[in-house]
């Protein structure tokens, strides 16, 4: 068979095994063995066995439990709220006011959980009641839930970062340390939507909260100061190379437990709990990267992933036009797939012509996160909009429909990047270690 006709069978056996309701793992090693097999000379034992071990010993791994296991104690604390009685005084006189919370909350949580799901849930529990209740505009309020969610992603410590990092070969240190000024980026263009929306919306605003005392103002950031510090010490000690991801990881733990502890919002149960989400997260990661790399390696023998590189390659696409014709194939495929899902079964055929056409896979890493979190809110499978949907019992596509906006301010993320692609590549290159 040409390589043509093999690629469009395992692209159909895939998208059979994954609407049969096959589990993603099995499905991706399922396809990578019948590719060896029957495609290739190489006997399947030996190399999916190698390839099952290969994929999950990477050092680079082990920081992806202990944040995951970070991000479970701290969903389990009172840190929303105490993030939304912080920050809602300072937010008063701006446009917009409190919706405001569902942005800086959510880069906040991010910062601290690397979880887009964990991130809409926590904040949206104790932000869509209270913002509905106040009588904000419903659509503003699940929108910007929603389009905030996506931080969880880019903020670091990320788990998709992790994820990437291991796939592509490259830092998670630098990874993480390069997602700082696009996150940052991303929620002044979510601030500034709001602001807008606050304004044309003006009507339907509820009047604003009484003032109050300076004195009782700062008291309220000072209940989310130890959050803000375990941020900075997490991220802190990773670019000034004092920490690996992940001993970084294991301070944010500890970290998480001594709030926890001096907040007294984590029982033995909570603790217990917060243990078996962490295991079962991370179990399901880990067994869809080796799922993953059996494919990867399936496609490296058949040779498709070249031929494609050489084929594309030979359009003569601009770097640009690679990047526009990539982000269209990220939206299709964030209809169907999640974010991790995403970047597994992609990264074995598109990180060659990345490379081909000269991209940093460096950078490529952010501009593929932020495609990512584009398919957070792009429905039917956007997790984000699955989790706003449990909360407000609203259908998914009214959700996706307030989202909107959100989505064009992370496509327009994608595209300063793009053009100024320092946003990404400057911190990395100040960095001490990594």
């Amino acid at each position: 068979m040409e390589l043509t006709q093999v690629a469009l069978f395992l692209v159909l056996l895939l998208l059979l095994f994954l609407g049969s309701g096959v589990w993603i793992a099995l499905a991706l090693l399922g396809v990578g063995w019948v590719g060896l097999q029957f495609f290739t000379n190489t006997p399947p034992g030996a190399s999916v066995a190698s390839s099952l071990w290969t994929s999950v010993s990477s050092w680079s791994l082990a920081a992806l439990p202990m944040f995951i296991w970070m991000g479970e104690i701290l969903y389990r604390t009172r840190l929303a709220a105490d993030l939304f009685e912080g920050l809602s005084p300072w937010l008063r006189s701006i446009p917009g006011r409190l919706l405001h919370i569902n942005v800086l909350a959510s880069g906040i949580f991010a910062a601290v959980i690397g979880s887009s799901a964990a991130t809409t849930a926590t904040v949206g529990k104790i932000a869509l009641p209270e913002l509905l209740r106040r009588g904000y505009p419903e659509r503003l309020v699940l929108g910007s839930l929603a389009g905030s969610g996506t931080l969880g992603l880019l903020i670091p410590p990320s788990v998709m970062m992790i994820v990437y990092g291991v796939a592509a070969e490259v830092s998670v240190a630098r990874l993480f340390i390069a997602g700082l000024l696009p996150g940052l980026l991303v929620m002044l263009l979510f601030m500034g939507w709001v602001m807008l929306a606050g304004l044309l919306n003006a009507q339907k605003m509820p009047p604003p909260d009484p003032p109050m005392p300076l004195g009782r103002r700062l008291y309220g950031l000072l209940k989310i100061m130890p959050v803000l510090l375990l941020m900075v010490a997490v991220i802190g000690s990773i670019y000034l190379g004092v920490a690996t991801p992940t001993e970084a990881a294991s301070l944010g733990v500890l970290g998480a437990l001594l709030i926890a502890f001096w907040t007294r919002s984590l029982s033995w149960q909570g603790l217990l709990d917060s243990l078996m989400g962490a295991v079962r997260t991370s179990s399901m990661i880990g067994f869809i990267l080796a799922g993953a790399a059996v494919l990867s390696i399936a496609m490296g023998f058949t040779g498709i992933p070249a031929a494609l590189a050489a084929w594309v390659g030979e359009l003569g696409l601009s770097k640009y036009a690679l990047l526009a014709v990539l982000m269209l194939l990220f939206l299709v495929l964030g209809a169907f797939l999640d974010g991790i899902s995403i970047i597994v079964l992609t990264t074995s055929v598109i990180l060659p012509l990345a490379k081909a056409a000269g991209i940093d896979l460096l950078w490529f890493g952010i501009f593929l996160v932020i495609a990512v979190e584009l398919a957070q809110i792009t429905p039917p499978v956007g997790f984000n909009l699955f989790v706003l949907q449990g909360l407000s019992g609203r259908d998914i596509f009214t959700i996706a429909r307030s989202a909107l906006p959100f989505l064009f301010m992370l496509l327009l993320a994608a595209a300063l990047i793009t053009v100024f692609p320092d946003i990404v590549t400057w911190l990395p290159r100040t960095m001490t270690g990594g």
